[in-house]
């Protein structure tokens, strides 16, 4: 009788232990699967950890938005894998296990909203695009860019730091400092800028009225090779003291100052408005920059091309063409004047 005992005892163990390695097989098939992503989980997510957010809220918004099977099993992962996650936006690629999730979350590597600023555009407009990429307020930007430390740092004698912003394409996380922002792009306009020129060897005063010209050439060139021919006649007119008559400057009057919508064509009455940026009636360059612009313009105004021109006319819209002339009778004979859009 005892005998038969112990085998009882024995084949209990032995299926105790059949049972025990089966319950691990399924609860080991069943984490896998769960670890798994869906199947509809493909491409990327962008997911927000809110300041303060409980791991169980995370989970249930994981599972709600498609990137994950279940949030139970991601409580399971956080018990596993105790690092805390951080609070940020993040890029999520997809398909991805929960423990990738996890690991993803917890190194605070948050995503980065890429945000893509024009040539020519001004300060108002490129606070703009940072206010809808959401990377920062553009009361926030506006503010850091007429920031007095700031400007110090860079040397650049004027109210705002018009015209010394690079535009560039740039990468930055969501609710970003305004003023990092700021100081990112002005670096990288110095930094661009020294490859084109000597910038030390000039004073803070030469470089801003470069600057100032390279604005203008900006809001006027439409063909690249000709930046230079007109960065040279502004410099001849300039240097008779003739009024530059750049539209582009009497533009920025309008929808920079005025606050109105862009003009669709430049009136005799716009060309006469009283304000020291309007270069059809002040013989020199206008008081600072009026947009921001590239390394096409900048290296025209520090190589402009030597001519005898005095004037330039845009006889192709489409092209960007201009037709160059020594004589406003030439000038006056190049044909229809068309109005040139930004």
């Amino acid at each position: 009788m005892r005998i038969n005992i112990i085998k009882l005892i024995i084949v209990i163990v032995i299926l105790m232990g059949i049972l025990a390695v089966l319950a691990g097989v399924v609860i080991m098939v069943v984490a896998g699967e769960l670890n798994k992503a869906p199947a509809a989980a493909q491409g990327e997510a962008v997911f927000e950890v809110k300041p303060g957010e409980s791991l169980r809220s995370v989970g249930r918004r994981l599972e709600n938005e498609g990137v994950i099977k279940s949030r139970y099993f991601w409580y399971v992962v956080n018990k596993i894998d105790k690092d805390v996650i951080k609070a940020g936006t993040y890029t999520i690629p997809l398909p991805a296990t929960q423990f990738e999730i996890h690991n993803i979350l917890e190194t605070g590597q948050q995503a980065l909203i890429k945000v893509t600023i024009p040539e020519g555009e001004t300060l108002a407009e490129t606070a703009l695009l940072f206010d809808e990429a959401g990377i920062c307020t553009e009361e926030a930007f506006l503010k850091a860019a007429s920031d007095k430390e700031i400007l110090e740092t860079f040397h650049i004698p004027a109210e705002t730091l018009e015209g010394y912003l690079f535009p560039d394409t740039y990468l930055f996380q969501e609710n970003y400092e305004a003023e990092k922002v700021v100081r990112v792009m002005a670096g990288t306009f110095f930094k661009r800028l020294s490859e084109i020129t000597d910038v030390d060897s000039l004073t803070p005063e030469e470089l801003f009225e470069k600057v100032t010209l390279a604005s203008i050439v900006e809001r006027e060139y439409r063909i690249a090779d000709e930046a230079p021919l007109m960065a040279g006649v502004f410099y001849n007119r300039l240097n008779i003291n003739m009024a530059l008559q750049s539209c582009a400057t009497v533009e920025y009057i309008i929808t920079e100052i005025q606050h109105k919508p862009h003009p669709e064509v430049i009136s005799i009455r716009d060309t006469e408005i009283n304000n020291p940026y309007n270069t059809y009636i002040n013989r020199e360059l206008p008081p600072g920059p009026i947009a921001a612009p590239g390394l096409t313009a900048l290296s025209a105004v520090f190589n402009p091309t030597p001519s005898d021109y005095l004037y330039f006319r845009l006889i192709d819209p489409d092209a960007g063409k201009h037709y160059f002339s020594t004589t406003f009778d030439d000038h006056i004979k190049a044909g229809k004047l068309y109005v040139k859009r930004k």
